[in-house]
């Protein structure tokens, strides 16, 4: 059996195209397009190559965006004055803080800054909550693509069990309350968890996200099942690699490619949720 190829990149095309036409139809009525703010601290070879291709892919969809830098030597209240600002900016839609920080920013108090209704990467307290209560609000942008993933496949997630590596709460713990919404038998697995190697074995949908160059081997995988690997981790190689043995794809019905599976749509959804927050701000 050779899995069939969960394509992230082609599935993020298609949110592009979507949010290019619903910005169009938003600038053809005299509105403007949503804008996009990024606050980064320091330099971070990986955040500054991740925030390139935010900007060209708010380019692509007739978005607007702009960066504001900050120097590695800057204080946790600094950054939060900064945000701040950027709440009170009319003309700004969505407020995105790259991570990781400098070791003397501390992370919470950033998060906690942004304004609930311009936090585009879905972290506040507030949109947090919402997710657990099962209201609208902003979802962060990984789970949120991981569900669009499985929507465009069709995989049916009602009854199935379904089996999360990694309690995160950026990725474990919002997309286990994404699953459990669409009615899938949710255990959530983690470092500690005894036995991990045969929960695995049982699920029918194994979400991967605990950041370990290929935890998951291929027998810890039942015949036929859909993996999602979230994992971005570096190789020997310096290459990209995910969280489980790319053997995997011998044994699986379907599996996401590390690159090219979840993370273009972490992307996508991020503009996705620029546009939600601009038109809740200005309907179009």
């Amino acid at each position: 059996m050779t899995a069939v190829r969960l394509d992230g990149k082609e599935v993020a095309g298609r949110v592009l195209a979507s949010l290019a036409e619903r910005v169009r139809a938003r600038t053809a009525a005299g509105l403007p397009p949503p804008h996009l703010s990024v606050v980064l601290v320091g330099e971070n070879p990986a955040s500054e190559t991740y925030v390139r291709g935010k900007r060209r892919d708010a380019e692509r969809v007739g978005m607007t965006s702009s960066d504001h830098r900050l120097p590695a030597s800057a204080t946790t209240a600094e950054v939060v004055a900064l945000v701040d600002s950027l709440n009170r900016d009319p003309n700004v839609s969505g407020v995105l803080v790259q991570q990781p920080f400098p070791p003397q920013v501390e992370v919470e108090p950033v998060v906690e800054a942004v304004d609930p209704v311009k936090d585009v990467d879905g972290f506040h307290p507030v949109n947090a909550g919402r997710l657990l209560l099962g209201q609208r609000g902003l979802v962060a942008c990984t789970p949120a693509g991981i569900m669009r993933l499985l929507d465009d496949y069709g995989i049916a997630l009602e009854g199935r069990r379904t089996v999360v590596v990694g309690r995160s709460n950026t990725v474990g713990k919002p997309v286990s309350l994404l699953l459990l919404a669409r009615n899938a038998t949710v255990t959530i697995c983690h470092s500690r968890t005894v036995g991990l190697p045969e929960i695995c074995r049982e699920a029918d949908v194994l979400v991967v996200a605990i950041g370990r160059l290929w935890l998951v081997q291929a027998d810890w995988v039942k015949p036929g099942a859909v993996v999602v690997d979230v994992g971005q981790n570096v190789k020997p190689d310096g290459k990209l690699g995910g969280d489980v043995d790319p053997a995997a794809a011998d044994v699986a019905g379907w599996m996401t490619p590390v690159p090219g599976g979840v993370g273009p749509l972490t992307r996508a959804m991020l503009l996705a949720n620029t546009c939600q927050a601009e038109d809740a701000r200005r309907p179009g």
